[in-house]
């Protein structure tokens, strides 16, 4: 397994992810989402599994501050480029596979 943690420290439950993979002893690579982002590629390969509005953290104060209900599609996807604290943490990847959210019973399926 190669698994990548995209998470904020501040989180909950990117903690609650990380604590599931060091009780298992599975090896994994953290990145600080607020001050890194995801890479262009990264985002496409984790929207195609789950789909844009699931990385979207619409409960943020951050949505309402770049009014990101009221932009297009397109908009929306450029400003959650730029601005990564409007992603939903934690953001877990296996390869191809990805979860956003604490998704313990997923991630029991990966090898």
């Amino acid at each position: 397994m190669n698994i990548q943690i995209f998470g904020a420290s501040k989180s909950f439950d990117t903690r609650k992810a990380e604590r599931w993979f060091k009780e298992r002893r599975i090896k994994y690579q953290y990145i600080d989402v607020p001050s890194k982002g995801l890479s262009p590629r990264e985002y496409q390969s984790v929207k195609q599994k789950v789909g844009f509005e699931a990385l979207v953290d619409t409960k943020s104060r951050a949505y309402e501050a770049h009014y990101m209900a009221y932009l297009t599609p397109e908009a929306r996807e450029e400003k959650l480029l730029e601005h990564p604290e409007l992603f939903r943490t934690p953001i877990v990847r296996n390869g191809r596979e990805a979860t956003v959210g604490y998704c313990p019973e997923v991630w029991a399926t990966w090898e």
